[in-house]
């Protein structure tokens, strides 16, 4: 669960999409070049299997999203954006459990 704002600092995939209209890694679009190597070229979206991860600010377990503050488990019961807190949902009068 991201907000709107937060959407922007996610990762981009590194494989094209199969559905072309639309999508913002083809060719047709400008986001990608002939004969480029996104492993290569786009390190700052990359996911680093061995970095330092974060820890969830209400559950302290490990979050595998850069830039995120909250794991999505925690982010879904309280209806908050994973990386800012945000409020997104008023879960009042839902039973929001992660099974």
């Amino acid at each position: 669960m991201v907000c709107g704002n937060c959407e922007k600092k996610l990762g981009k995939v590194i494989t094209p999409d199969p559905w072309k209209s639309g999508a913002r890694n083809t060719n047709e679009s400008g986001g990608r070049a002939i004969n480029e190597n996104k492993a290569l070229t786009a390190r700052k979206a990359r996911f680093a299997p061995y970095a330092n991860f974060e820890k969830c600010r209400i559950c302290k377990q490990k979050v595998h999203q850069n830039g995120s503050h909250y794991c999505q488990g925690c982010a879904y019961k309280k209806g908050i954006c994973a990386m800012c807190g945000k409020k997104l949902l008023d879960t009042k009068n839902y039973v929001q459990s992660s099974v």
